[in-house]
């Protein structure tokens, strides 16, 4: 219940503090924020009912061991040669879990996609862990995807890596960041994606952006913004005109850059859209993975005719 203890007391007059309420009355005020909690965040509930075909080690740091939450579309098979989605959470680089963005994996899985949710590590000072690893990871991953994609039955040449917020950020340094490697990993093996989806992404890391504080006097190794250069993959952006966490400018001047450097960049924007709008509401959610697969199609990442298109989510 202390992680609930903002929501309560914002839910409270100003006459009245946590201190003075009963136990009972407490109680209630906490079981209303917990609905308000879920209410405002549609897809965890969602989540929480889904789980993956299976979990696949892919890299160890020390004790620590990183696994792909991988869903595997209806009669997958290893003979098959299936474009992969892998979607990456956000949380700042220090929260959120591979199981946030299972709504997404599973999506692509439907769409007849091989799904992936990753794990990657959080950036943990008392670690030792940085920003730097968390891009490390993310770069890690595609190389494992591509390296054994016979086995896994993926099309390595059909990679595309979506994240959101900071996990976007994640998966635009499996582009961008081409210094930022793991010592362990085979640098023979590429780690650019071949489509990238950014949902609401932190894009700029300067003082102007989101980041900055986070990652040290390093941070324009680790801003998107600041190291667009030609040759990228196709990109895809969604972001809202009232973000103030990662501001909506960011994706602007990144789209310009972008196309600038002559890569292939469509940014669509959400009018007066707040960080994240579209995991606070699961009709634009669905609009969001629909534009999507429009994308993904037009970039030959996925068939028109892979699979039907998914259910609605039920709300």
């Amino acid at each position: 219940m202390a992680g609930n203890a903002a929501e309560v007391k914002a839910l409270l007059p100003p006459c009245l503090s946590i201190g003075t309420l009963g136990p009972a009355t407490l109680l209630l005020f906490f079981v209303l924020s917990s609905l308000l909690t879920l209410a405002s965040r549609p897809l965890d509930p969602i989540a929480t009912k889904l789980e993956p075909t299976r979990k696949l080690l892919y890299k160890a740091v020390g004790e620590r061991e990183l696994r792909l939450h991988i869903f595997e579309p209806e009669g997958h098979q290893t003979s098959d040669r299936r474009p992969v989605f892998v979607a990456i959470h956000g949380g700042g680089w220090s929260g959120g879990a591979a199981r946030k963005f299972y709504p997404f994996a599973d999506y692509f899985a439907k769409q007849g996609m091989v799904g992936v949710s990753l794990e990657y590590r959080l950036l943990d000072r008392m670690a030792g862990s940085t920003v730097f690893d968390c891009v490390r990871d993310g770069r890690s991953a595609v190389r494992y995807l591509r390296q054994h994609a016979r086995e896994l039955g993926i099309d390595p040449n059909r990679i595309v890596v979506a994240g959101g917020s900071a996990g976007a950020h994640v998966a635009a340094g499996t582009a961008l960041f081409k210094e930022v490697n793991d010592a362990a990993d085979n640098l023979e093996i590429s780690s650019m994606p071949n489509a990238l989806v950014l949902f609401y992404p932190v894009i700029d890391t300067s003082a102007a952006g989101y980041g900055q504080k986070k990652i040290g006097d390093r941070w324009r190794e680790l801003s998107p913004l600041h190291n667009v250069r030609k040759g990228l993959p196709s990109t895809l952006v969604f972001h809202g005109t009232a973000d103030t966490v990662t501001p909506y400018a960011g994706a602007v001047e990144f789209q310009k850059k972008m196309r600038i450097a002559g890569n292939i960049c469509q940014l669509i924007s959400h009018a007066d859209g707040p960080h994240g709008y579209l995991i606070f509401d699961l009709e634009l959610f669905e609009k969001a993975l629909q534009r999507t697969t429009v994308f993904l199609r037009q970039q030959q990442m996925l068939t028109a005719n892979s699979a039907p298109a998914p259910k609605p989510f039920v709300r």
